[in-house]
């Protein structure tokens, strides 16, 4: 597993590292908005994987907290939409902004897309994959107040000899040992961490920020 978390982990700093050349976001709606709370809703689906709306929706939430602001809490906004005749994520994507204002209250939005995910068997290597897409939404005002692509990935390589046969092997064992246990949520997170740290687009602090005191 600490194998799995370094190599995911340098992805993310590769991804990072490389938002280095990409001009800055323009954060003008993002600051003249300043949203306390933010409203998570259950991804939309383009992937072929059934759980990942679910799976990617237990990653979100700390980062954001982390970042400074509220955010509801996604199991309860989940059951509580379900619970009042919205039981897909497709309908509950599809609440108008002002009923999220009167009913819920919260700030923003966050939306999800989520283009691909899970493990992807290839002709010499078995790959994790998360690719989607994040936009913040005003609920006053419609506008969009912040978006990025969520994109990284996991490949164990473990080729580490025997040629031809020794890596198709090491994929169909990489490929086993994925499906026992699924590292699409870790590198979600990763995805999560590049997408909201990004120098110069990633998510501005919140409000809540707290700062680590240094010892």
């Amino acid at each position: 597993m600490n194998k799995i978390i370094l190599k995911v982990t340098l992805i993310a700093l590769f991804i990072l590292t490389g938002c280095a050349s990409v001009e800055p976001y323009n954060y003008s709606a993002l600051k003249q908005e300043a949203p306390r709370s933010i409203l998570v809703l259950p991804p939309m689906n383009s992937s072929v994987e059934v759980n990942a709306p679910y799976s990617y929706l237990s990653t979100i939430s700390q980062p954001l907290a982390e970042k400074g602001y509220y955010v509801f809490p996604v199991s309860v906004v989940d059951t509580f939409l379900k619970e009042n005749g919205l039981p897909t994520p497709a309908e509950m994507n599809g609440i108008a902004l002002d009923k999220i204002d009167e009913v819920i209250g919260a700030d923003a939005v966050l939306y999800v897309d989520i283009q691909d995910w899970g493990q992807k068997f290839q002709v010499l290597s078995s790959v994790t994959v998360v690719q989607g897409h994040i936009k913040l939404v005003s609920v006053k005002t419609g506008a969009l107040l912040w978006d990025s692509v969520i994109s990284a990935q996991y490949n164990p390589n473990n080729n580490s000899g025997g040629g031809l046969v020794g890596a198709l092997v090491g994929a169909v064992v990489s490929q086993i040992a994925g499906e026992i246990s699924d590292n699409s949520p870790q590198v979600a997170r990763l995805a999560n961490a590049a997408a909201l740290n990004s120098p110069k687009r990633g998510l501005l602090t919140g409000p809540y920020k707290v700062e680590k005191k240094q010892k």
